[in-house]
C-alpha cells in the first residue's frame, strides 16, 4: 500500500518536517479514499482525515523509541 510514503523515523530519515508528515498523511488518505482530489461535497471530510492522520503520525513519531538511535554522551 502507499509505496510513495517514505519511512519518517530515524535512522531512515534524520530530519522530519511538518510538511513531510502532512505529505505522508495526504498520500495515505488519497490511497484509502481512492480520490486524488475529492469532489466539493467530500472536501471537508477529506481534509479532516488528512489532519487527523497528520496529528496521529506526529504523535507516533514523537513517542517512538528507536533502539540504537540515541546519541551517547
Amino acid at each position: 500500500m502507499c509505496r510513495s510514503i517514505k519511512t519518517l523515523r530515524p535512522p531512515a530519515t534524520d530530519e522530519v518536517t511538518d510538511e513531510d508528515i502532512r505529505a505522508a498523511a495526504l498520500q495515505y488518505v488519497r490511497k484509502v479514499s481512492g480520490f486524488r482530489r475529492p469532489a466539493a461535497h467530500n472536501e471537508a471530510v477529506f481534509d479532516r482525515a488528512v489532519k487527523a492522520v497528520t496529528l496521529a503520525t506526529a504523535e507516533l513519531l514523537a513517542d517512538l523509541e528507536v533502539r540504537g538511535s540515541r546519541t551517547r554522551t
